[in-house]
């Protein structure tokens, strides 16, 4: 029975799920094995670099099952609870002196340092035979995401891109939902962040030079960055500037945001036609803007129509909500709560796949607006960044709290929170009823320990850079249109060029001498 109902639905894409699962694995690329790589049985011998914040949770995720031998982070302070945490793990501030001096003893890498640093730290690592793991959005410019997509395959390491909700159940169901064909032909996905991170009043004069803390090495820290004087929010709060971060929660939550829709969509296979910021607020000469609307123009893809992507930045968008919504019904769950969150729960054991899931973890409901959804106290203040009901209407903040995005089919509707964890169908109703497709995508334990498998010379992880770069190549697009605000910027991906000489400006980062990256 199960067999005649996936052909039915999946009939609906036909050729798309050819290539759904690549002969080499969820990668691109073929298997990793080859002379040199450890035996599953050993333990890799992995260093950190940048362990103060998300470093050092990617760090502890590795530690369960390999051995931490080296530490790197340019402020003592920020990182002593990572250092303290794994005392007999080599310190070093200079990540260069790190990999040069330990040299054997290091496997692999986990990068977690600021976006601009990224690409310079990555490419050293790769350039000494070390696989790497470095956080999203990997690069701040195409230039420099290619660049580590060739040295990966020139070098034959394992490098896998940061953004875990890529390996989540949620994601890869999402994937599996727009396949069966039960929203039909997707031609429009509305992605939001409810927040983006900025310095202080917008940062509307220079930033002031201040003392230097004792514990950080400011010159480092700069790495490939103009060299100036010291600021704590530069420091602090580098996603805002120009400088150091990537087009502010565009190069943070929207990479985990649109990660179903470059997973279901297939948006990798065929470089978008063009991009445009729309909108516009918040401009200053050294953050990026507090609010903004970019949209994406993709051509037809494998079994799928043309699509547009609009992204929202802290900002109300246009997005008409499906018929048949309640009027407490929520397009996502409510809050900053993780727990109070609508997930995708796989079936509870015993449940055959594709019946009906009504709950997620923790408790929380599976279906926003349903009963278990009103239990939770009704209606709750939320970030401004949503979907509204079209240009000029009102809009129900407590409806969209959060970062998710819609998927906007011609036979229904579909959204998803987070990094991918939730997904689930509107209006509710639907969603209560539905049956899950088929299982085509295999599941994960966790994105980093893809990676350590990887690493290893097992199956290749599922944002390897022959995933990863096509995907945040396209995403950083945007980065740049942000730079030239209320132009269509035509894109020529062959060539890496824009039609606009000021937006290829910003096609290439720039890098401060001592710092050249090259192959």
């Amino acid at each position: 029975m199960s067999e005649t109902r996936f052909s039915r639905r999946y009939f609906f894409y036909g050729s798309l799920l050819a290539g759904a699962v690549p002969a080499g694995g969820f990668g691109s690329t073929p298997s990793l094995k080859a002379a040199g790589f450890k035996s599953v049985l050993d333990k890799l011998n992995v260093a950190g670099i940048g362990i103060g914040g998300r470093g050092g949770q990617d760090i502890a995720t590795v530690a369960t099952s390999e051995n931490i031998v080296a530490l790197c982070d340019v402020h003592d302070e920020y990182a002593a609870r990572v250092f303290n945490q794994y005392e007999k793990a080599a310190r070093y501030k200079d990540f260069r002196k790190m990999i040069e001096k330990e040299g054997s003893n290091i496997d692999a890498v986990v990068i977690g340092t600021p976006d601009h640093s990224h690409a310079a730290i990555a490419l050293f690592a790769i350039e000494h035979g070390k696989h790497v793991y470095c956080e999203k959005p990997l690069t701040r410019t195409v230039w420099e995401a290619r660049l580590l997509r060739d040295a990966a395959r020139k070098y034959k390491v394992a490098a896998q891109m940061g953004n875990q909700g890529y390996s989540h159940e949620g994601t890869r169901t999402a994937a599996e939902i727009v396949w069966s064909g039960d929203i039909g032909a997707v031609k429009e996905v509305h992605a939001w962040t409810g927040g983006i991170y900025i310095g202080g009043d917008n940062v509307q004069s220079e930033p002031p030079e201040q003392p230097i803390p004792a514990a950080l090495d400011w010159d480092l820290w700069l790495a490939t960055a103009a060299t100036r004087p010291y600021n704590q929010n530069e420091f602090r709060l580098w996603r805002a500037y120009l400088d150091f971060g990537t087009g502010g929660s565009l190069g943070d939550w929207l990479v985990h945001c649109l990660g179903p829709a470059n997973l279901a969509l297939k948006l990798s296979d065929a470089p978008p036609i063009s991009v445009e910021c729309v909108e516009i607020k918040g401009v200053s000469k050294w953050t990026w803007p507090t609010n903004s609307h970019i949209r994406y123009e993709f051509p037809a893809r494998a079994g799928m129509p043309p699509v547009t992507v609009n992204i929202y930045q802290n900002l109300r968008g246009d997005v008409p909500y499906p018929d048949g919504m309640a009027a407490d019904e929520r397009l996502l769950p409510r809050g900053n709560n993780l727990a109070e969150r609508g997930r995708y729960a796989p079936p509870e054991p015993g449940r055959e796949r594709g019946a009906t899931t009504g709950a997620g973890r923790s408790g929380a409901p599976g279906v926003p607006g349903g009963p278990a959804g009103a239990a939770q106290g009704g209606r709750a203040a939320a970030p401004t960044g949503m979907p509204g009901q079209g240009a000029g209407a009102p809009v129900d903040r407590a409806r969209v709290p959060g970062n998710g995005a819609l998927f906007v089919g011609d036979k229904g509707y579909m959204a998803t929170c987070d990094r991918g964890e939730g997904v689930w169908l509107l209006p509710a109703s639907r969603w209560a009823e539905y049956k899950l497709p088929p299982q085509i995508l295999p599941r994960s334990v966790s994105h980093q320990q893809d990676w350590v498998r990887a690493s290893k010379g097992g199956q290749p992880g599922c944002s390897n850079f022959d995933i990863a770069v096509p995907y945040i190549e396209w995403l950083i697009l945007g980065a740049a249109a942000l730079r030239v605000p209320n132009t269509k910027l035509m894109w020529d991906a062959k060539n890496m060029r824009f039609n606009n000489e000021e937006a290829n400006k910003y096609l290439r980062p720039y890098v401060r001498k001592g710092w050249e990256m090259k192959l």
